[in-house]
Formats: C-alpha cells, structure tokens, sequence
C-alpha cells in the first residue's frame, strides 16, 4: 500500500489520520465544529483514534484536550494519529460508565455508539445505554460549561431529556441532511447551569463544503444559513 493510500486527511488537509481500525466519517468534523470558540480544556469521550479531538485541535489550537476510550487497541491508533498531527492530547484507557473523577472540563463532546449490532472488532463500545453513557458525559462538564454531541434522529428526546435533568440549557439542536428529506444525524449543544430555552436551527446538508473542506466551525456558518 502506497504511503498516500496509508492516510487520508480531514478539513482540507487540516488533519491527517493513518488508515487503520477505525476511520472517522464527517460525524466527526460535525461535531468538532459545534464546539465553541475559546473553549480551554476539552473532553472527548469515546475518542477512538482520535477524529474529532484533532479537528477540534485544528479549530482551536490552545486548547487542553483529553480524550477517554475503553479500547487500549483504538488508542494506540489514536497515539500514532496525535504524533502525525504534532497535537498534545492525554488519553486515558477507561470505560466512561464506570470512570471516576472530579475533574470538570469546559466542554465534553462525544460521538456515542448509539448503534445497535455485532461487537466491533476493535473492541470499542457497542450497543451502549445512551441515557447512561450521556448522563455520565454530561456530569463532567463544568458549571456554565458546554456538552455537545452527534447521533441519530432516534435518541433526541433521550439525549434531551437527561441534559434536562442535569440542569442543562440553551439547548441548540441542529440537523444535518442527507439525501432523504428527514434529517440523517442531529448535532446538540447545551450550556450547564442556565435556564435559556431551546433552539431548533434549519440544519444544513452533511455535504456542506464549508465545514467539510473549509473548516468552518457551526458559530460561523449560522450567520449565513440564510443564504444557503
């Protein structure tokens, strides 16, 4: 395999990534782009081999990021990914369900393995409790911190109701479409600790080149959904 076939990039190039157990889709540049700017210190839970956390490090270089996963098999991916890029990211080999720790981050994303299914080879989680796995995520953001996350159309009103009940708001819900008219993937965003209401945005293609190729984040493309 030629050294080009090895590695494929994201945002443009922005991101480079070795090919290996698991590849990130777009979910992954999605959701780093919902993160919000000036954000110091992030948790990324279920890290894999690392898609998300680089692109958010590639929007937002200063920040502290650490990214959790059960899989010792997807760090190791994830370590030679994090070299690659010349990014500083602690990893921790743990399972988020049973993780204990005081330590609050001012933003928690997670890309959760809402499918259902045979077991991945690579050992990550599968046909994990999602109102579990959310709850768990959501209590490691700090007060007036932010959560964000990317599934399935099937899981908002569980995703939803947990960040209700830890006091989350200014719940921000933005879908992405594919080639069906309904929504394909549903991005959430929501402050700790504040009682503003929710925000349903029109969404936008999952193709949008903008975020894809352009590397623009979320907070920049809503000034110009208008126009789109």
């Amino acid at each position: 395999m030629s050294e080009k076939q090895e590695k494929f990039t994201l945002l443009n190039g922005k991101v480079i990534m070795h090919r290996g157990i698991y590849n990130p889709t777009s979910d992954a540049v999605w959701l780093a782009a919902f993160v919000p700017d000036g954000v110091k210190t992030v948790l990324d839970v279920g890290i894999g081999t690392g898609g998300v956390a680089l692109c958010v490090h590639a929007h937002n270089p200063s920040a502290k990021i650490t990214g959790i996963d059960i899989s010792e098999e997807m760090l190791n991916d994830c370590r030679q990914n994090i070299e690659l890029n010349n990014a500083d990211i602690d990893l921790i080999n743990s399972d988020i369900n049973t993780f204990s720790t005081d330590k609050t981050f001012d933003c928690v994303v997670t890309n959760p393995p809402y499918f259902n299914g045979t077991p991945a080879k690579h050992n990550a989680h599968h046909n994990a409790d999602i109102i579990n796995w959310v709850k768990k995520s959501a209590s490691r953001v700090k007060p007036s911190g932010y959560f964000c996350i990317i599934s399935d159309t099937l899981t908002i009103d569980k995703i939803i109701s947990v960040l209700n009940e830890k006091h989350f708001g200014n719940i921000q819900i933005f879908p992405l479409f594919g080639a069906k008219n309904s929504a394909e993937r549903v991005l959430i965003r929501a402050k700790q600790g504040v009682k503003t209401g929710t925000t349903l945005f029109s969404g936008t293609s999952m193709n949008n080149e903008a975020i894809l190729r352009d590397g623009l984040t979320i907070d920049s493309l809503l000034s110009t959904l208008g126009t789109l």
